[in-house]
């Protein structure tokens, strides 16, 4: 045993490098591998961007031929699994990544290297998604939701719903590593003195969020396995010629797929309740409140899935309960907007780019939430499903919601994970133009569809009177794929030659701002210790847990210089010379997804070399597992000099 454990290891030496592609394909650092997911989520995204304009560019005037309706079929449902697995939850995963262990004074997470594997699983999940685009055109084509039977053998031979079974399966189980580690990482290790109702409210919306994947993903899983069975080995679980229920995959994917919805959108209101109390400068209004609201909204949001499904046929009485439920977690959703307006009331607001993000999120946000509330009546619903009606709100709910708070995230975050400013004119430029076109885009959608418009159409006749609204939302697209640019412009500009960034450059209130930007490997070199609520504020000003507002401070603060030390560099910058040991460089979590990823191919593919190609893959993922289970927990010990 000793033998072949020697053998494994010494076939790939234990990196030590972390300069070069190597060191990013081995690092185990939270800091990284958020900005492995963040870059990554951010080419996805644009993936998408490109599918919805080419929706878009076919939509735009009447009986064109420039997609084919097989072709279009694919973007639609490409770009929606592309917006939400790969760009939307994984950008909240990079700031989950990222600052989670900041914010609540840790070194790292509890697991580094299954952090790691959660990447290169949802790496290789979204290659495998995509493949489809490189085989022939042959990407899923039934919608992101996958309706049974279409998504069968006699509707779907080819192997496009292949793709979307295994590409998810491998997501969600990236997503669920991911999940545990930062449910363990904000149980076990935050800084001595903050309790719970001391963490800050993005913490909080992280271990909701993360809850709800660890309850949810599991449900999706077991639909994608008999979906994979009915497909290829001709299991009968939504064949209804079989007695099998197409209905009952509807159940399964939604019972899932509306926690999912708050998985995408309670980060984003994390997000938003970081800025606001900033750049308002007071404290959150109401923040045992708030708190309560996200898990009320995670408790409720498993008892609505069935408003999905009011024109299915369930009945009246299944028809009411689902739409009291719809219409009750609107409330503590309202609560969370009546805060953050609270708190900026009065308060000494500066319109900052993250601020002004914070702000439109806010705004779109109540318009998507309206029409839902519209949506949680069955007979409404009745008359808007299927119809572009829908299309408008999910967009100001997704995109005018957690798109919008992403930004405003990257805007307020990024001088702590890069150490340079981002030009706050050009971000602002960037916000009215996304703020036009996103508006341009999706606000005449409620026209078309309550004119009656279907989703999901690849052209539609002269005499439909939807020629004018259709090419507004084209061009709103086009607009939104320029503030786009603006974005990519700015964030490149400011890498190259931004402002250098202070360590508190907004004057903020959590502990993330106590340290150096961007941080060392450690973190913090003493572990810091909380006494209050804004814990950063307190230190600075000593406001207490019920204090007073700090008084307002330009571009930081003499008392946020006087703490800089928390994070001064001393020696080689990954805790050499302090005595803080912390874990070393690995290839095995990039080989074991790499192993998973091979096999996922073997899946979809039935060939004898394929299969083989698979369980090559598997025994890969397997000894990998096996090397990675003798690797020491921390980088050894290096010499003083």
């Amino acid at each position: 045993m000793v033998t072949l454990t020697e053998t494994i290891s010494g076939a790939l030496k234990r990196p030590t490098s972390y300069e070069g592609i190597w060191g990013w394909v081995t690092t185990v650092d939270h800091k990284r591998i958020g900005i492995l997911y963040g870059v990554t989520a951010f080419i996805f995204f644009l993936l998408a961007g490109v599918e919805a304009l080419m929706m878009r560019v076919q939509l735009a005037r009447p009986e064109q031929a420039i997609v084919s309706p097989e072709v279009f079929s694919q973007l639609f449902t490409m770009h929606a699994l592309s917006m939400i697995f790969l760009a939307i939850m994984p950008m909240g995963a990079a700031f989950f990544n990222y600052m989670i262990p900041l914010m609540i004074g840790a070194r790292d997470v509890a697991f580094p290297r299954m952090n790691a594997l959660s990447y290169w699983m949802f790496l290789g999940g979204g290659i495998v998604l995509n493949t489809g685009w490189l085989a022939g055109a042959v990407s899923p084509d039934a919608g992101w939701f996958g309706y049974a039977n279409l998504t069968g053998d006699t509707y779907n031979p080819g192997p496009g719903m292949d793709f979307y079974t295994v590409g998810l399966g491998t997501l969600g189980t990236a997503s669920m590593i991911a999940a545990f580690n930062f449910i363990v990482t904000i149980v076990n290790m935050r800084a001595p003195g903050m309790s719970l109702m001391r963490m800050p409210v993005f913490v909080w919306m992280t271990l909701v969020t993360s809850l709800l994947i660890m309850l949810a993903m599991p449900v999706i899983t077991v639909g994608l396995i008999e979906l994979y069975m009915d497909r290829n080995f001709g299991f009968n679980f939504f064949e209804p010629t079989a007695n099998g229920d197409p209905i009952l995959w509807q159940h399964i994917f939604w019972v899932f797929g509306h926690p999912e919805v708050y998985i995408l959108i309670l980060p984003a209101m994390g997000i938003v309740t970081e800025i606001i109390p900033t750049f308002s400068r007071k404290p959150l209004f109401g923040y045992p409140v708030v708190v309560l609201s996200g898990v009320i909204i995670g408790f409720l949001g498993w008892g609505v899935w069935s408003h999905h499904m009011f024109t299915v046929g369930l009945g009246p009485y299944a028809n009411a309960a689902f739409a009291l439920g719809t219409m009750t977690i609107a409330i503590p959703t309202g609560v969370k907007i009546f805060n953050w307006i609270a708190t900026m009331w009065g308060g000494q607001i500066k319109f900052t780019t993250p601020m002004l993000f914070a702000i439109g999120f806010v705004i779109l946000f109540i318009i998507g939430g309206l029409s839902g509330i519209m949506h949680s009546s069955a007979p409404s619903d009745n008359q808007q499903q299927d119809t572009y009606f829908i299309v408008a709100h999910l967009h100001y709910v997704l995109f005018g919601g957690a798109i919008w708070a992403l930004f405003g995230g990257i805007y307020y975050w990024f001088p702590k994970f890069t150490g340079k400013m981002l030009s706050d004119r050009l971000g602002k430029v960037h916000f009215w133009i996304m703020f036009l076109g996103m508006n341009l885009t999706f606000f005449p959608m409620h026209n078309l569809g309550m004119d009656g418009m279907p989703r999901r159409i690849y052209t539609y006749a002269e005499n439909m009177g939807w020629d004018s609204l259709n090419l507004l939302a084209s061009v709103g697209a086009f607009i939104l794929a320029s503030s786009t640019l603006i974005f990519m412009h700015n964030v490149f500009r400011s890498l190259r030659k931004g402002e250098k960034a202070p360590n508190d450059p907004w004057d903020g209130r959590t502990l993330e701002w106590s340290i150096s930007s961007p941080p060392p490997h450690y973190n913090f070199e003493k572990i810091p210790t909380v006494h209050a609520r804004d814990a950063f504020w307190e230190e600075k000003y000593g406001s207490g847990e019920h204090g007073e507002a700090p008084a307002p401070v330009a571009g930081g603060s003499p008392e946020a210089d006087a703490h800089e030390h928390h994070a001064e560099g001393h020696g080689d910058g990954h805790g050499g010379g302090h005595g803080i040991h912390m874990p070393g460089l690995s290839y095995w979590p990039f080989m074991v997804a790499g192993g998973m990823t091979v096999a996922a191919y073997g899946a979809i593919f039935h060939e004898a070399t394929t299969w083989a190609l698979g369980a090559i893959g598997m025994f890969m993922a397997m000894v990998s597992v096996y090397a990675w289970s003798f690797e020491p927990a921390s980088e050894p010990e290096e010499p003083d000099e």
